[in-house]
């Protein structure tokens, strides 16, 4: 069994075949999907998803940090608010975060919306999944101040190097997730993991993007996770089953599945 622990499968993109993904997914061995929220545009979608499928699909909720800024900060934060403490239930906060990439003035508000959640989910004793993009030095900075034994989740997406890894897990109740990246050629990250144990590690897509070789450049979907697996296969020395084990039974305490 593998576990996509990331994907935007109620994404417009997949409006024309989503049915047809998650059959393909369940036929790949991909039998749990975990949904990360993008911001109160996309809730309704999501939940609907999980709803129609609550033994697959299971959502998380937060704010994406490209979707905070001075305008939009406190309607976003009382939107996810009500949602994580009222009676649905959620396996994580998130995808929450810094990104740097497209515009730094927002960089206060981004700061504030994830001290919040992350409270949040401490209260809530939820892990959560971060996004960080160009904002290692920031994230580590709030991540060194919040950081206990009562905070755990994932660094989604991960792309750093190993010194960065490290400073993740040594938090004590982190995963990175690998994506797509680990499958490109000259991407490096395959260098990185060589440092890095498996039992750190749990894979995800973040569908529709990042799809993994062959497939780079186009759709990303759930159902090439074990491509994921695959080239970790190669990285470790062992097998897809190997890699399966190991990578679901971390998403699945880590995210009390």
């Amino acid at each position: 069994m593998l576990i996509d622990t990331h994907t935007h499968l109620y994404s417009s993109k997949f409006d024309e075949d989503r049915e047809t993904v998650i059959s393909d997914c369940i036929a790949n061995g991909v039998t749990k999907l975990l949904l990360p929220n993008i911001d109160s545009n996309s809730t309704e979608a999501m939940l609907a998803l999980a709803d129609k499928y609550p033994s697959v699909c299971y959502p998380m909720m937060g704010i994406h940090p490209c979707s905070i800024n001075n305008d939009t900060i406190e309607k976003e934060l009382a939107h996810t608010k009500e949602y994580l403490f009222s009676n649905r239930k959620f396996i994580a906060v998130g995808e929450i975060g810094i990104d740097l990439h497209w515009d730094k003035t927002t960089l206060d508000a981004q700061i504030f919306a994830f001290k919040q959640q992350i409270e949040w989910a401490k209260e809530l004793n939820l892990p959560i999944a971060i996004h960080a993009r160009e904002a290692f030095n920031e994230i580590f900075e709030v991540l060194d101040e919040l950081n206990d034994d009562n905070l755990n989740g994932v660094l989604h997406c991960f792309t750093g190097n190993v010194e960065q890894a490290k400073h993740i897990i040594n938090y004590g109740g982190f995963k990175l997730g690998i994506g797509g990246v680990v499958t490109f050629k000259n991407g490096g990250l395959d260098k990185v993991l060589n440092e890095i144990e498996l039992k750190h590690l749990i894979l995800e897509t973040d569908a529709p993007y990042l799809a993994p070789t062959p497939h780079r450049g186009k759709r990303n979907s759930s159902q090439y996770i074990p491509l994921i697996g695959d080239k970790l296969a190669d990285i470790y020395g062992c097998t897809l089953p190997d890699i399966a084990k190991v990578t679901t039974k971390n998403a699945i305490e880590l995210f009390g599945l």
